[in-house]
């Protein structure tokens, strides 16, 4: 017992600075599918056929692939084709990123298709012009009503992120892996890297519906629109 005391204390610093690292994963890659996730949701919904169409294949294929997958055809593959040297972290951000994207997407579409058409009509009769009312009427509403779903990508990339390790990235399953490698006390490692992510994935999802709360109008939602 006491040397399973000894080995958590002397190996808790080095997975948590893989906690770190994991975190910068997540946190990118949230953002980089939200900075997608919307634009492509707007284009779904008031966009052309053909942009439409092409929206629907990059999810198709996108949500369709595993991660691990798609982690080996970008770091293996695709990148090496275009002669790019790009680092394990930027090869896991960009991977899941384009695949939170593909899925943000949907959260976005279906909160924006729930606003009610009659909002778009009035604003279009007071001379507001599409893209204006649907940055100033439309997405206002639909980003609250689209985060209860959006924060739920937080547990899903932080969960997503280990498989990262399959190239590299110095995460916490890799870290685990490593001092495993050196101590043979499997049991014990694991253990303290399952309880990082634990609490990784209830402080985010506790910060998240703090904002929620912050945000949150009362009365307002579908049914109220």
């Amino acid at each position: 017992m006491t040397d399973a005391v000894s080995l958590v204390f002397r190996a808790a610093p080095y997975l948590l600075s893989g906690a770190g690292i994991t975190l910068g994963l997540v946190v990118v890659s949230l953002l980089l599918g939200l900075l997608m996730g919307v634009p492509m949701a707007v284009a779904q919904v008031y966009g052309p056929r053909s942009a439409r169409g092409l929206i629907a294949i990059y999810v198709w294929i996108f949500r369709g692939l595993p991660n691990l997958v798609l982690l080996f055809l970008f770091y293996f593959g695709i990148f090496p084709l275009l002669g790019l040297d790009v680092p394990p972290f930027l090869v896991a951000v960009t991977v899941l990123g384009l695949r939170s994207g593909a899925y943000q997407s949907q959260i976005f579409r279906g909160a924006i298709q729930s606003i009610g058409e009659g909002q778009m009509t009035a604003a279009r009769s007071l001379g507001m012009s599409t893209p204006q009312a649907i940055t100033s009427i439309v997405l206002p509403q639909a980003m609250r009503i689209a985060l209860p779903g959006w924060s739920n990508e937080y547990p899903i990339l932080l969960t997503d992120s280990a498989v990262c390790y399959a190239i590299g990235v110095m995460e916490i399953l890799t870290r685990a892996d490593q001092i495993v490698a050196l101590t043979a006390e499997p049991m014990t490692i694991y253990l303290v890297a399952a309880a990082i992510f634990i609490l990784l994935n209830y402080g985010g999802v506790w910060i998240f519906a703090w904002i929620e709360k912050r945000v949150n109008i009362p009365g307002f939602g579908k049914g109220a629109l």
